[in-house]
């Protein structure tokens, strides 16, 4: 039996930094399924595990507890798993980072896709971009990352932090050559980090069986469409 029943469309987008956290920790989960969670939500929300809108949904199998939301999600493996700083300001500052993430990933697909991408939104967008990969940069100049070493908040090992922004910019920077060219020159130390950090072997295979599963798809969709089209990939 697994550890986890994770649900979760069958894309790398928004839950695959659940999938990170939990490969990087070596545990295991049962990917529920499209139509699952299709029936989940559209059935009554007293049927539901944990009310919720949308997925991602995490059910602790041991714990018999369960959690949607992603950065609720990842705060509770980060306490569970023991993946957060010990001290207050560094789970705080571990937390503010994966909400950071979530952003960017609503950004990305234009809030979900409630608008297509055009070149011109592109261009627009492209400085907020910057501003956000400047972010992650900043925040490990600040703590002692180096271009060949070091972690986002210091430490000795990954934690959340680590694995949710390797996670975000390297499945972005895999699937969209642009992106991974804009992070380099934009944020070099980040880009680094996310190299080492998704080259962890238990990432790496999720990595690959993200490919292997889901091939280039990254959003899904129209919105994802766009996305290629603005970005030639």
């Amino acid at each position: 039996m697994s550890d986890y029943d994770l649900y979760y469309w069958s894309v790398p987008f928004r839950g695959q930094f659940v999938r990170a956290v939990l490969a990087y920790a070596g545990k295991s989960w049962t990917e529920c399924g499209d139509a699952a969670i299709s029936k989940l939500m559209d059935g009554p929300v007293e049927n539901m595990p944990v009310p919720f809108m949308g997925p991602p949904l995490l059910i602790d199998r041991k714990a018999d507890f369960a959690i949607a939301e992603t950065p609720a999600i990842i705060l509770y493996l980060g306490e569970t798993l023991h993946l957060l700083p010990t001290t207050p300001a560094l789970r705080a500052l571990s937390m503010k980072i994966v909400n950071d993430a979530n952003d960017v990933i609503d950004d990305i697909t234009l809030a979900g896709g409630r608008e297509m991408w055009t070149e011109t939104r592109w261009q627009a967008f492209v400085p907020r971009l910057r501003k956000w990969m400047s972010l992650w940069e900043e925040t490990g100049r600040r703590h002692g990352l180096r271009a060949d070493s070091g972690f986002l908040l210091g430490g000795k090992a990954p934690g959340i932090a680590d694995i949710v922004t390797a996670t975000l910019w390297s499945t972005m920077a895999e699937r969209f050559p642009a992106i991974a060219t804009l992070l380099k020159d934009t944020a070099p130390l980040t880009a680094a980090l996310a190299q080492r950090v998704a080259a962890i072997p238990a990432l790496a295979a999720l990595a690959a069986r993200a490919r292997e599963d889901y091939g280039d798809a990254y959003c899904g969709g129209q919105i994802e469409a766009s996305l290629r089209k603005v970005l030639n990939a």
